[in-house]
């Protein structure tokens, strides 16, 4: 028994007045202060803190478990305010985390959000950061009790779900951010605030149900029954005793109660009945919890002042040392009590509920607290507290696996499945291209076919990966790779952009079997786009300028130095290596379709121009992504491209004329470092009508046999 202090009337009314003159004395000192004084009080609120609780006047230090600071208005907590770095960290879509400060109340809702710092290349250099924040200014207000969707807000017209807009071409970046919010403010509102502990994993049996009476139902422990005799009150105090007393009844014991959690099925449809069970359901709302409670004792559980649909003073609720508050649902208000069999009597009847966020779980022992106020003396009054502990029988319980998957599942696994249909096509289109690779034989035979393959091809690569699917490669997934090497390599961060992941895998073992041609020819979108400019050069009648010789060979080594000053770049400062990367035209061209600052889009036009005289100008000169693929694939395992004995020497056809990209040595050898493999050389060799040599021999056959046929008519 607990025993608790109450004041009287008299003592509450000192201390009103007394708190009013405090106040007045208070206000007085404040309206008299000099306003530098005042201007110091609130510049000891950090501005940020400050944008975030415009009403705060002080904060308390840095918490720990988790790191949090709790701000105030005088000595009302407000809520608190954390960085996300500190409670959890999500690599975006650079490498790094994005640092956000997070304002939250005490009933869980997100106040504001501020970005401290983050390198998500597309918001720094690409599309800018208004879009970012716009879509992080759609949380404030809401409550992360809500369950969020991001996406369009057309799609679902659920009151269950709290839908934000997406950003398109920065999903990445959104998913990080998203989950970033969510999940270091619930571990902070389970931490500090209540009514956000996590679900049981224990729900009651629906099923489960057998035919009882009230008493086996009091026996098998489904009912609790809660007694105090007079002769167990003679330990209280005199004051307690005395008032005990006052409500002791002749035969009657001080308390008697029936507690009864009437919403269980075993319990409510063997006293209620199915019909009365199911009105019981309805006055609950989703999740909540019905006790029911019967008095035949001296002492009720409610006083004579109880209010129906308020919540009682006598009696409450506790588990884990936390109180769980018991509401009148007034249930009997315009229904007289009807039980299908017969009950114990009562005088007091009352059904409580209990709400669905309170944290209660009836899985889990709970105890009843019925409290008994005394007079001290005329001056002080105190209250003594019974408690009665009750918990459930073990076999109406049944666990269940929580689903969690928006909290727990790993972003890179909910990424896969929502994008398993792009994921499925794409593999498909990859396995063409490599059966293109392996059959280039027998399909390069047929030189007008092949075209329109290779035709299809580019425009699959440009319009269907690029476009679409944003899958192109860039330098900054070298460096960034060479980084997490250097920090500590996680799988998980590149699993983020699965068709990047899928393209770098492909690309990666490709290398090594027959160089960068796979990439670089055939899968990357600038590069398709680069030569379609070049198919429309030879449909306008643009002449080509085939090589810059004799400054070819010099300007080739150009993109090496490109890739070697971003890498070093890269590890002195990550910001500054994105903003150099923009040496690549691709996030202009494909990721945000021209749509961007002057200079950036004059620049991929350009390049796209020159492409028109300078076949594929970018990919030769200026790709650091292309010098450092080919730096990999200089020595692939399987040198595909077919040569003749007679290629080089004499024959030049293919360097000359065949080979735009100028890869095919002076002896007819192949630089596997820097052919992209559009296989136009193994076109010209495998037709007898286009390659020279083969004309030449064919021409030599026929002369052979010409005089074979006139020395056979000499004879």
């Amino acid at each position: 028994m607990n025993v608790t202090t109450l004041s009287p009337a008299p003592i509450k009314l000192l201390r009103y007045c007394a708190s009013i003159v405090i106040k007045t004395i208070l206000l007085t000192l404040l309206v008299c202060a000099p306003t530098s004084q005042i201007a110091a009080q609130v510049t000891d609120i950090p501005p940020d803190i400050a944008d975030l609780f415009p009403r705060a006047t002080r904060i308390g230090p840095q918490q720990d478990s988790p790191a949090v600071i709790a701000v105030y208005q005088l000595d009302q907590l407000l809520g608190y305010t954390f960085q996300t770095d500190d409670i959890t960290r999500f690599p975006g879509f650079s490498g790094d985390s994005i640092n956000l400060l997070i304002g939250i109340s005490t009933q869980g809702e997100l106040k504001g959000i501020k970005v401290l710092n983050h390198h998500e290349p597309i918001f720094l250099h690409g599309m800018g950061e208004q879009p970012m924040l716009d879509f992080i200014d759609q949380y404030i207000g809401h409550s992360i009790k809500e369950r969020f969707l991001i996406g369009d807000k057309k799609t679902s017209s659920s009151s269950e779900i709290t839908q934000f807009d997406g950003i398109t071409r920065a999903t990445v970046s959104v998913l990080v951010i998203h989950d970033t919010i969510i999940a270091s403010a619930l571990k902070v509102a389970r931490n500090k605030l209540e009514g956000f502990t996590p679900t049981t994993p224990f729900v009651i049996k629906q099923d489960y149900f057998s035919e009882l009476t009230f008493e086996q139902l009091v026996e098998q422990g489904f009912i609790s029954r809660w007694t105090i005799t007079a002769q167990q009150l003679s330990q209280l105090p005199d004051e307690a005793l005395f008032a005990a007393e006052q409500y002791i009844q002749e035969n009657n014991s001080f308390v008697d109660f029936y507690i009864v959690p009437l919403s269980i099925p075993i319990v409510g449809i063997n006293l209620l009945g199915e019909k009365e069970f199911s009105r019981l359901n309805e006055n609950l709302k989703s999740g909540e919890h019905a006790i029911m409670m019967l008095n035949q004792g001296s002492y009720s559980f409610i006083g004579e002042d109880f209010v129906p649909q308020t919540v009682p003073t006598r009696i409450k609720v506790e588990q884990d040392q936390l109180p769980i508050e018991l509401k009148d649902i007034d249930f009997y208000s315009f229904h007289a009590p009807y039980f299908a069999q017969s009950i114990a009597s009562y005088d007091d009847i009352q059904v409580f509920s209990i709400k669905a966020q309170s944290g209660f779980d009836l899985h889990r022992p709970f105890n009843f607290q019925l409290e008994l106020p005394y007079a001290v003396n005329h001056l002080s009054r105190k209250s003594i507290t019974f408690e009665q502990a009750f918990s459930l029988p073990a076999q109406i319980f049944e666990k269940i696996a929580i689903d969690d998957s928006d909290t727990q599942q790993p972003l890179w696994m909910k990424i896969w499945s929502d994008k398993l249909l792009d994921i499925s096509l794409l593999s498909i289109y990859l396995c063409l291209i490599i059966t293109i690779f392996i059959k280039q034989k027998t399909l390069t035979a047929n030189s007008k076919n092949f075209h329109y393959i290779r035709f299809s091809c580019l425009l699959i690569t440009l319009l269907f990966i690029g476009f679409y699917l944003q899958g192109q490669l860039s330098v900054t997934n070298i460096y960034t790779l060479l980084l997490s090497l250097v920090n500590g390599f996680k799988i998980e961060f590149f699993l983020l952009d699965p068709v990047i992941f899928i393209l770098w895998s492909l690309v990666f073992v490709t290398l090594f079997l027959w160089g960068r041609g796979i990439f670089c020819g055939w899968l990357c979108p600038f590069g398709a786009m680069q030569e379609l400019m070049g198919l429309l050069a030879q449909k306008l009648r643009i002449r080509q300028i085939r090589t810059l010789a004799p400054y070819h060979p010099y300007l080739t080594k150009l993109k090496y130095l490109v890739l070697m000053l971003l890498i070093s770049v890269a590890f002195y400062s990550l910001e500054l290596a994105e903003s150099l990367a923009e040496v690549e035209p691709f996030k202009t061209s494909i990721t945000l379709y021209f749509v961007r600052e002057i200079p950036f889009t004059i620049y991929a036009v350009v390049l796209l121009l020159v492409s028109l005289k300078i076949h594929k100008v970018y990919c030769r000169y200026l790709c650091p992504l292309g010098a450092g693929l080919a730096i990999l694939g200089k020595f692939p395992l399987f040198k595909l491209i077919e040569r003749k004995q007679l290629c080089g020497n004499p024959c030049q056809l293919c360097r000359s004329k065949k080979c735009h990209i100028d890869a095919i040595n002076i002896d007819g050898s192949i630089n596997y470092q820097e052919c992209i493999q559009c296989l136009e050389c193994v076109v010209t060799i495998q037709n007898p009508d286009i390659c020279v040599i083969s004309k030449y021999q064919k021409n030599r056959r026929k002369k052979a046999q010409v005089n074979a046929i006139s020395i056979q008519g000499c004879r």
